[in-house]
């Protein structure tokens, strides 16, 4: 199977479209999966960057728009599902194309993860209660002391990941790393090819812009209203601009776009095996040729 991989505003969706056109000319039966946090959020589909209708049209995506923005979602509860989806899909004869923007999420797709326990009753609640009180910048600085390699990879203002952390930390779980990354590996659950998308870092940086001004105009800060007021849970509110457009802070919103953008891009050149593809000056079609026609 084929997993696509980019920082947001790359251009994934349009990439795999085209990709799906050259599977399909060709007899096989292509269906996107998508690998990312957010996405499975309904309600938030302007927010997150959910494929148009006319976009679905062209090609089937599985993953997306299924859960109540009120529910709280894991990368173990994605895994399974994930598996279960790229499973039939094989079993049934068709082509999984996994895209998305979630590292974390992508590997869950297409591996088998050493996952982390979960926290013991109360802890995260515990947690959560200190977040609200003091904020995530100061939770943040309390990681930074306590574990700083952890807290190094992560925003001062990321609160599921502060969280998540500071919940490790409590059970003796959040332990610095030696030697490769467990999710960096090239230990695949099916043969899988995987594609990282790239642009130069100007024009990613010019089409996050773009992007996030037309999400504005076709209303994403009201979207983000209505899941607040629907109560959108901890792990919904991690969007990117989520807090930032319940504030009407659009600058907040792109410049943590940007940072985000950039971790993506030093998490894929990580990725082992991954084909790193420029799609900068091409069309999505000249980029499926050009994945088309490279050796797998």
């Amino acid at each position: 199977m084929l997993a696509l991989f980019g920082p947001t505003g790359v251009g994934k969706t349009d990439v795999a479209i085209a990709v799906a056109d050259r599977l399909r000319a060709r007899g096989q039966r292509p269906v996107a999966v998508s690998a990312d946090a957010l996405q499975v959020y309904r309600g938030l589909e302007t927010l997150t960057g959910v494929p148009t209708a006319q976009q679905l049209d062209r090609l089937e995506h599985r993953l997306i728009s299924f859960l109540a923005v009120s529910e709280r979602f894991s990368v173990a509860e994605y895994a399974d599902m994930a598996h279960a989806e790229i499973d039939g899909l094989l079993a049934d004869g068709a082509t999984p194309i996994v895209v998305g923007g979630t590292g974390l999420y992508l590997r869950a797709a297409i591996a088998t993860l050493e996952l982390r326990p979960p926290p013991p009753e109360g802890v995260r609640e515990r947690w959560e209660t200190a977040l609200v009180e003091q904020g995530p910048e100061a939770l943040h600085a309390r990681l930074a002391r306590e574990a700083p390699w952890a807290a190094a990879s992560i925003e001062p203002r990321d609160r599921h990941r502060i969280v998540r952390s500071l919940e490790l930390l409590d059970q003796g779980a959040l332990v610095e790393p030696e030697g490769p990354n467990r999710l960096w590996t090239d230990d695949t659950r099916h043969p899988t090819r995987l594609v990282g998308l790239v642009r130069d870092r100007d024009e990613l940086y010019a089409r996050i812009e773009r992007r996030i001004d037309a999400m504005v105009a076709a209303g994403a800060a009201g979207e983000v209203r209505r899941a607040a007021a629907a109560g959108a849970s901890p792990t919904a509110r991690v969007a990117l601009g989520f807090a930032e457009l319940l504030t009407g802070d659009v600058d907040a919103m792109k410049q943590r776009t940007r940072r985000y953008a950039r971790r993506q891009l030093t998490w894929m050149r990580k990725l082992a095996g991954v084909e790193l593809v420029d799609v900068g000056g091409r069309t999505p079609e000249d980029v499926a040729a050009l994945i088309d026609s490279a050796p797998a």
